[in-house]
């Protein structure tokens, strides 16, 4: 027995050695938790908070208070700060990233013994004049074996679990951008439809006072009206779909009560003077792409997993048995004690089972990681150039809307003013003239929501956390609106 103890030690003493090493850090509360920050932190410039008790959580709510408060109205780099403390699906995502410390821990401990212990002779007195007792001790030696092997693989699991967290953080920022930009973009659109319901209101009250002289018939009449009629019924939507956009945004801010009454602004800012070039997208992507990290660490957890299912594929379980057994025999009142020490080995024999199948299975589980990961790095490099020639493609439309045709249009309205008082000009070419007017500017209006949008799109091309499938379908929906031909 005092052998086989050694023999124990002897295998266990490097392995605690080293589960105490990397066990300090698995069992701390936040745990990996500030390599999450610090990667977010160098893409968004934006701090992010695990609350994991009610200090943390009250403090978190009073910088968020303080930030709805300091910034009327509401600007975009505020909103991605609130949305990084508050969202409650974030804190979730950390949640995971706890859960996968604490796995990592678990995988540092030992494989509790098993004790067991009896005795006969308990009864009569004749049965108790021969009475055993017996002990044993039973650990599985397989399972300290490939202890090391165990702690590899959750260790990359860990650090997996770290890149989702990071992936996560990055897609509530990038969406809480978007829905900024979106929810902006909406009450731009609704204050020029308010202007241009100012305009045809004037226009359909001209037509009328035309009409009571005979200089309009009742038809020419009838159109001017119902334009604005059905412009009066566009704001209306207009003005729901801000009012949603505006929801949207504060789904994603966490917000709720009396945090409601934040306002954003009315307008989008102006476009940048120059795009900025990016001519090594594809490179950035493929060295910074969070999501790209997590598909190897995959395919490496996948390799660690397919060569311990090697290294244990005829033995699955194997087991060491140590004890003792004790024998009292009373013969001519004379008590006679015996004492002897036991080992012994229980393992499952291969004739059966060899194996094959497990061995199978992680061959086609490391194969599909490999492929997963080749496919991945095919689709970043072409998410990049997407949407770099997005944001290229957007920009180049929407400083033609606002260099060309917006200019031109006035233009053409200023002059069809001009010739309209100077009698040249008929209402109705007035009237044509400022309809496309109102047209052009909600496409420039629109073009330029597009163009912001492709801008926040980049940074998550580049680092991860890309759109998600609502917002493409918001972005291919705004696109089919621009060609259709604006707002009317």
């Amino acid at each position: 027995m005092i052998g086989t103890t050694r023999l124990i030690a002897a295998l266990a003493f490097p392995l605690a050695l080293s589960g105490c090493v990397t066990g300090a850090d698995y069992s701390r509360k936040e745990a990996g938790f500030t390599s999450v920050a610090n990667k977010t932190a160098t893409v968004t410039a934006k701090e992010t908070v695990w609350i994991q008790n009610q200090n943390q959580a009250r403090s978190a709510a009073a910088q968020v208070k303080s930030l709805i408060a300091g910034t009327k109205p509401l600007d975009v780099e505020t909103a991605v700060q609130i949305a990084l403390l508050n969202n409650k699906g974030l804190q979730a995502a950390y949640a995971d990233l706890g859960d996968s410390a604490a796995d990592a821990w678990q995988s540092t401990m030992f494989i509790n013994p098993t004790v067991s212990i009896g005795t006969t002779g308990i009864g009569t007195p004749e049965l108790q004049a021969f009475k055993t007792i017996e002990g044993m001790i039973t650990t599985n030696i397989l399972a300290l074996a490939t202890k090391n092997r165990d702690i590899a693989i959750a260790d990359t699991r860990f650090r997996q679990a770290q890149l989702i967290a990071a992936v996560k953080t990055l897609q509530v920022a990038a969406d809480t951008r978007r829905a900024w930009i979106s929810a902006v973009a909406s009450w731009e659109n609704v204050g020029q439809l308010q202007h241009a319901q100012a305009a045809a209101d004037a226009a359909s009250e001209l037509a009328e006072k035309l009409g009571e002289t005979g200089a309009m018939a009742k038809g020419a009449q009838a159109r001017e009206h119902v334009f604005v009629a059905e412009l009066a019924a566009e704001t209306a939507k207009a003005r729901l779909a801000a009012r949603l956009a505006k929801e949207d945004l504060t789904r994603l801010m966490g917000l709720w009560g009396s945090d409601l009454d934040y306002r954003v602004p009315n307008g989008l800012p102006p476009l940048p003077k120059s795009v900025v070039r990016r001519d090594t997208i594809e490179a950035e992507a493929l060295r910074n792409r969070i999501d790209l990290q997590i598909a190897k660490l995959e395919l490496e957890a996948t390799a660690r997993s397919y060569g311990l299912t090697e290294a244990t594929r005829y033995v699955t379980d194997l087991e060491i048995l140590t004890g003792f057994e004790t024998e009292r025999e009373i013969e001519d009142d004379e008590r006679k004690t015996r004492t002897t020490a036991q080992l012994e080995l229980e393992f499952a024999i291969p004739i059966f089972d060899t194996g094959k199948a497990r061995m199978r299975k992680s061959e086609l589980a490391y194969m599909r990681a490999a492929n997963l990961l080749a496919e991945k790095a095919v689709n970043v490099r072409s998410e990049a150039r997407s949407a770099y020639e997005a944001y290229r493609s957007h920009y180049d439309i929407a400083r033609h809307y606002r260099n060309s045709v917006v200019p031109l249009r006035t233009k053409v309205e200023e002059q069809s003013l001009l010739t309209y008082n100077g009698m040249i000009s008929n209402t109705f070419e007035l009237l044509t003239d400022t309809r496309d007017k109102i047209n052009s500017t909600l496409l420039s209006v629109n073009a330029k929501r597009d163009f912001w949008l492709a801008e926040a799109n980049l940074a998550p091309a580049i680092y991860g956390g890309g759109a998600t499938k609502a917002a493409a379908e918001t972005e291919v929906a705004a696109a089919s609106e621009s060609s259709a031909g604006g707002g009317h």
